[in-house]
């Protein structure tokens, strides 16, 4: 048996390749950018209004006081998509502006509307009074002030989300490399699953199959159902490993069939074929007999079969090693203050389902729920957050900080 820290270094330099492609960016949401993005030009592309207002020369405003008020003739108005205003401005003359408005060369400064004084009447305004030095540039968006071009926008290794999709699409950018989708192969195992809707006592239902599919998005792969490997297919697993090491999948999922039981054949059949790395029983809780091996460019991993060994051993094992082959860079814990004591065996890192809230002044406070043993679902039902405890420390005191993790998906979503 291993630690989990040896495992996840396993998992590191087993990687396999996964090749580039080009999609378009209203496809891309949650795919891992496999190529820095800069921007094709500036944005804003020319210097606009950023309120509603008059823009004026601010030099003409140089002797403005409220004894001395300098009236601006009102010469014309420019909307928000108009083109370039062309006629020639003169001295304390103004041009009204909307927001987005691109600004005329020889204007500098913009008085927002709420700020401006009509005269001679605010119904039929023929000019703009100014009674104080106005400053130059006021109120402008300028060009490029928000990208250069050649500027990075989203770098190798992140994950699209929608705010991504929003930037590069004012950028008018349509396709962009990504690494391909995963593509994961899922058996369940045992004579006891079923997939009908009503199960006898000695029956249990397919979850975890569900469980993974219901991720998939979440975690960057492409799912597919291999169905339900019975206690006397040890032959029928072999030759569909056989015909798997020819196919475009990446990843062989089993759960089930891995401890030492009388039909526990996964390890037996994984060790028929040459693999360059491998380990099987890590010390984690839940999810300890777990599987790992390099098969050529595939990878199996053989999780256990109880519903939160499964979940647990997918998050943590499982998710950190796809994020490694997409070259995600690899997510962070956030932190949370402990609401209760915990003790467990100190060689050992545990997975503790657990939830988390925050206090009125901002901390984030996180309870360890009662109902650990990987069977329990209702536990992981009302969790919504994994802690982590590691190996090396048995006991955590209430007002400990430790580290946490998202069930579901990847922390990155918090950054």
């Amino acid at each position: 048996m291993i630690s989990y820290q040896k495992a996840r270094n396993i998992l590191k330099k087993s990687k396999i390749k996964i090749l580039n492609e080009e999609i378009l960016v209203k496809n891309s949401l949650n795919r891992v950018i496999a190529k820095n993005i800069v921007s094709p030009s500036y944005h804003p592309l020319a210097d606009n209004a950023a309120f509603d207002g008059f823009v004026i020369n601010s030099n003409d405003t140089k002797n403005a006081s409220k004894k001395n008020s300098i009236f601006f003739k009102i010469i014309g108005s420019i909307a928000a998509g108009s083109k370039p205003f062309k006629k020639k401005t003169k001295k304390y003359e103004a041009v009204e502006i909307m927001t987005g408005g691109l600004l005329p060369k020889s204007l500098d400064t913009i008085i927002p509307i709420e700020k401006t004084t009509f005269y001679p009447n605010n119904k039929y305004p023929k000019f703009i009074k100014i009674s104080q030095r106005v400053k130059k540039n006021n109120h402008i968006r300028f060009k490029g002030s928000d990208y250069k071009k050649g500027q990075i926008i989203i770098r190798k290794g992140t994950i699209i989300q929608p705010n991504h999709i929003m930037a590069l699409e004012t950028l008018g950018i349509k396709k962009i490399k990504v690494k391909k989708m995963i593509n994961i192969l899922f058996f369940s195992t045992g004579n006891e699953i079923s997939n009908s809707d009503k199960v006898n006592d000695w029956e249990v239902r397919n979850s975890n199959m569900h469980y993974i599919k219901s991720v998939k998005k979440n975690f960057l792969f492409n799912f597919r159902d291999g169905g339900i490997l019975r206690d006397n297919h040890k032959n029928v697993f072999e030759k569909k490993i056989k015909k798997i090491m020819k196919s475009r999948i990446n990843i062989i999922l089993t759960t089930g069939a891995v401890s030492a039981g009388k039909f526990d054949f996964i390890p037996s059949i994984v060790k028929k074929f040459t693999s360059s790395y491998y380990f099987k029983s890590v010390r984690i809780r839940p999810g300890k007999p777990v599987l790992f091996a390099k098969l050529g460019k595939k990878v199996i991993f053989g999780l256990p079969g109880n519903p939160l060994s499964t979940a647990a051993c997918f998050r943590f094992l499982v998710y950190p090693f796809i994020e490694n082959i997409l070259e995600v860079r690899p997510e962070r814990p956030f932190k949370a203050i402990l609401k209760n004591s915990f003790t467990k065996k100190i060689e050992f890192t545990r997975f503790i389902k657990s939830k988390f809230n925050t206090t009125k002044n901002g901390k984030i406070l996180i309870k360890l729920l009662p109902g650990q043993e990987s069977y329990r679902i209702n536990p992981f039902a009302e969790s919504n957050v994994w802690a982590v405890l590691p190996s090396g420390i048995s006991r955590f005191k209430k007002g400990q900080i430790i580290d946490c993790f998202l069930p579901n998906q990847s922390n990155k979503t918090l950054v």
